[in-house]
Formats: C-alpha cells, structure tokens, sequence
C-alpha cells in the first residue's frame, strides 16, 4: 500500500534530497527566480513555501527553525527582510511555476519557478487588466456612449453659432 507516499523522492536519498531543496530554496530566496525542470520545481515549492511563510513572523523561533532547513546566513537575512516585506499581504501562494519548454540534451520538462512579488512585469500587467475589467455588457454601454458623444458635438457646435 502506498499510505503517505505523496511525495516525489527525486531519485534521491533523504538527505541528498534535503540537501538541493535546501540548496535550491536558498539560491530562490536570493536570486528571486531560478530555472530547473518541473519535478524538481514542484517539490521546491512544497519545500519552501511554509519557510517563507514562517518570515511573516520575525522571531527568534522562527529565524532559528528556518536556519536549520537553509543553514545560510546571508539568505536568512534576505527571507526575513526583503521577502518578508513583500508577501506580508499575501496569505500564500509565494511562488510561481512558467513551464518553458524541454531540454535538448535529454528532452526533460524545464520551467523556471519565482517568487510571485518580485516580478514587475506580471505585477504591472495585472494592475493595468484590473482597471480594464467589468461587469456590464459593453453592447448596451456603446449605443449610450455615441449618442452622449452626439449631443456634446451639438452643443458645442450650438455654442459656437452663438
């Protein structure tokens, strides 16, 4: 029976396994974005999601438990600092997976996997769509919005004869 068996070994020792998660969570913290293939950025996610959200609380339990997953000072300081300020809204979801395409060499399932709040791109985008948006048909706004124009032509050019 498979009971508790959800998640995906990597072809890997427990601890080499522990070993690139945390290696790979460290260089996601300080790079922001970093490309390697789907299995691998599936379990990061799992891996590192509930690290970053233990950054919204700035204590020493909380610095303390995440070292003993990172065992990296510099990307310590960064998770609780920079990131920390970031996703303090956010109530999860930190991190986002772009598929982009197979590898060559081996035809392996490449994507890079990022931090949802470091991208300006896709943060300005969804800025701009939101202020697009609505609810209402446009079909019964168009007829109402060229007779308005109309009337304030004809006003304007009543204005002028005047």
């Amino acid at each position: 029976m498979r009971h508790n068996k959800k998640f995906n070994h990597l072809s890997r020792t427990k601890a080499h396994r522990d070993a690139l998660l945390a290696n790979m969570t460290t260089s996601l913290i300080m790079h922001k974005r970093i490309f390697t293939t789907l299995a691998k950025a599936k379990a990061l996610r799992v891996y590192a999601e509930p690290l970053i959200n233990r950054a919204k609380n700035d204590n020493m339990a909380n610095r303390r438990l995440v070292f003993s997953y990172l065992q990296n000072k510099e990307a310590i300081k960064e998770l609780f600092g920079v990131v920390a300020e970031k996703i303090a809204e956010r109530p999860g979801g930190y991190t986002r997976i772009l598929k982009t395409g197979n590898r060559l060499g081996d035809n392996a399932k490449t994507c890079f996997i990022e931090l949802v709040d470091f991208n300006e791109n896709m943060l300005k985008d969804k800025k701009e769509a939101k202020a697009k948006t609505t609810r209402r048909s446009r079909k019964k706004a168009a007829p109402a919005a060229t007779e308005a124009a109309e009337n304030t032509t004809t006003a304007a050019a009543e204005a002028t004869a005047e």
